[in-house]
């Protein structure tokens, strides 16, 4: 184990992650064990959106679980998530808290509350941490009023993406009709090794044009990024309008738009 702010020994961990969440209901494939008759019926994690992680700020999020036994529930015992595919388990974020809302006499809908500091991330393992970005499942212990348990293996599954940063330039930004400009930017997403945005090489990024006027940009070509992120490309100017980068994202990295630049006619 490296050495680094993390989660106490001793607390439930977790790992959190953009794509919509995948939501399983009473997964059949998932590995159980308990007793009686209580079960999760459905997970949905922030609200069904991906969580974002970048390199400084404390992401916190909710991972709400729908659990069903004839006595009524009692509550949550353990709630945890992780890289799905880490044989090891655990994590680098936190379950700080849950609260439990009663919507029948045999169901209850119980919100568990996630956190992860980005400074846990370096110190949580000799690996790379950047290499657990992507999809992560959730477990959870649930408990019933009679006494009833069940330990719930993958319950749900979303994604945990790096943030990621674009930028856009043109040069000039004030030309002839006919002209050519040129339209730059840098593409970087967080590093979680270092806790510093680092360029992002080789990935497929939309130039777009929004005329004055219009409604919504439209794509002119795709670029690939070069050394440290960077994108340079030449367009012909036409008309007066805004020009911006857009990255569809990854399954490790999030989706990206840059602030438009505008360009006008002389």
């Amino acid at each position: 184990m490296r050495h680094g702010t993390r989660p106490a020994h001793g607390r439930t961990l977790a790992v959190v992650g953009g794509a919509a969440a995948l939501v399983l209901l009473a997964a059949t494939g998932a590995q159980a064990e308990g007793k009686g008759d209580v079960r999760v019926t459905k997970t949905v994690v922030n609200g069904g959106d991906n969580v974002i992680v970048g390199t400084s700020k404390t992401i916190r999020f909710p991972v709400a679980i729908t659990i069903r036994d004839n006595s009524g529930v009692k509550g949550l015992t353990r709630v945890s998530t992780f890289y799905a595919y880490n044989a090891l388990g655990g994590g680098f974020a936190e379950w700080t808290g849950a609260t439990c809302k009663k919507k029948s006499s045999t169901t209850s809908l119980c919100t568990a509350v996630m956190a992860i500091n980005p400074r846990w991330i370096p110190g949580y393992s000799d690996a790379d941490s950047n290499k657990t970005a992507g999809v992560w499942q959730v477990n959870a212990t649930v408990k019933a009023n009679d006494g009833d348990y069940w330990i719930s293996d993958d319950i749900a599954r979303y994604k945990v993406k790096r943030a990621s940063k674009l930028t856009t330039a043109i040069a000039p930004d004030k030309v002839a009709k006919g002209s050519k400009v040129t339209v730059t930017g840098t593409l970087s997403r967080a590093n979680w090794e270092t806790l510093k945005y680092q360029g992002f090489k080789g990935q497929s990024v939309r130039l777009q044009f929004k005329k004055n006027g219009a409604a919504r940009y439209t794509t002119v070509k795709t670029v690939k990024s070069g050394s440290a992120g960077r994108l340079s490309t030449r367009v012909t100017v036409d008309a007066a309008g805004s020009w911006r980068w857009y990255f569809p994202g990854l399954t490790s990295t999030a989706r990206v738009i840059s602030a438009g630049d505008t360009i006008t006619l002389k």
